[in-house]
């Protein structure tokens, strides 16, 4: 194979007309093996007033082993704290992505919490996927003076083992994107095409903390370090980058599917219409802060009617990655994302043999 090949499966899953739980969307899923093997997505569910839960659904396949439905279980987080919570009773528990931490025994679901002050990085732990207790809002260390509980961020999954921190000590890292006053796309769509880049704020960061299950103790244990991976490159990415999928480790490094924005081309009626597109992303297993291979082309962008008209147009968002084990595939992934901000796809990615040339793989703190 000479390059990531993706193959959409079609539609996976959309809002059940009679569930006022799903009416503004099924959206963004976690995805992850149970102890039993099976497979379990868990969708935002968006309820009327952008209230949203995180439910769960097994997954169902047909004889070639496509995923091509789900069996709704339930619901597996609901807003309760007050970091979940709005006043007038919106707020949210959104956008969740899950992997099992093997050092921790756990599955870790981070996801993210809508309260009155903005979109926060939530932690939330389990042994089976049914039952799962809070671990708290993640924090960070200040920035540049500006206080990090100010700073909404979202786009966050861990890595299933213990990584080396800069210090070289190993440690539980985190991949996430901070929004910094600025960076959103709504805000820098008006610039023109030639815009710096402010390397800082308009960032993937990877942050490390201690492995512990513990929300706080000795050396802050709820604070992670913060240092910049990745920051937009590429025409397909220029307003803004996240992350994807969690990480997995493949024959080449640890692979992530992560989004980029970029301003759709002819005309529209909005003044500054918004493409959300996915690409491919190689981490070094050793050190992976260090990018080997990144998509100078992205891998799937909206073209489906169910991508390109519902709640958020033109919007394919990958957040949930599973490895086909199962099917003696282990460089074959299953990709699950939202379509337009309504619905949630599958499509499928192989793994080539060798990195594809022309991947553009700038350190993080190269001139862009």
């Amino acid at each position: 194979m000479s390059g990531f090949k993706l193959q959409r499966l079609g539609m996976l899953m959309e809002p059940q007309a009679e569930n006022p739980q799903e009416v503004e969307g099924v959206l963004n899923p976690a995805a992850a093996r149970g102890p039993d093997g099976e497979l379990y997505l868990f969708p935002r569910l968006v309820a009327q007033g952008n209230y949203s839960r995180i439910g769960i659904a097994r997954v169902r396949f047909n004889e070639a082993g496509d995923p091509v439905g789900v069996e709704r279980l339930g619901i597996a987080l609901e807003p309760e704290t007050d970091y979940e919570r709005r006043p007038d009773g919106s707020g949210g528990c959104e956008d969740p992505r899950i992997t099992f931490v093997e050092p921790l025994q756990r599955y870790v679901m981070t996801y993210t919490a809508f309260s009155p002050r903005g979109p926060r990085i939530a932690r939330a732990i389990s042994q089976d996927l049914f039952h799962w207790e809070r671990l708290g809002l993640s924090t960070f260390p200040p920035y540049h003076g500006i206080d990090s509980s100010e700073i909404d961020d979202k786009d966050a999954c861990v890595f299933p083992v213990a990584i080396p921190n800069p210090s070289g000590e190993p440690e539980l890292a985190l991949l996430h994107r901070p929004l910094f006053p600025g960076t959103r796309p709504e805000e820098t769509a008006c610039d023109a095409a030639s815009r710096d880049v402010d390397l800082d704020r308009e960032s993937i960061w990877i942050s490390y903390r201690p492995l512990s299950l513990e929300p706080r103790g000795p050396r802050n244990l709820s604070q992670f370090s913060r240092h910049r991976l990745a920051t937009p490159v590429s025409p397909w990415e220029r307003l803004k980058i996240g992350c994807g999928t969690p990480p997995v480790l493949t024959r080449h490094g640890w692979l992530i599917v992560y989004h980029g924005v970029s301003e759709m081309e002819g005309p529209s009626k909005e003044v500054h219409p918004l493409c959300y597109s996915a690409g491919v992303m190689v981490l070094s297993k050793e050190h992976p802060q260090v990018i080997r291979y990144r998509s100078s082309e992205p891998v799937l962008t909206p073209e489906l009617p169910q991508e390109r008209r519902g709640t958020v147009a033109n919007v394919v968002f990958p957040t949930g990655i599973d490895r086909r084990d199962d099917l003696g595939s282990p460089e074959r992934f299953d990709i699950y994302y939202g379509m337009a901000d309504y619905r949630i796809g599958v499509a499928r990615l192989d793994v080539p043999d060798v990195l594809p040339l022309g991947g553009v793989a700038h350190a993080p703190d190269a001139k862009v």
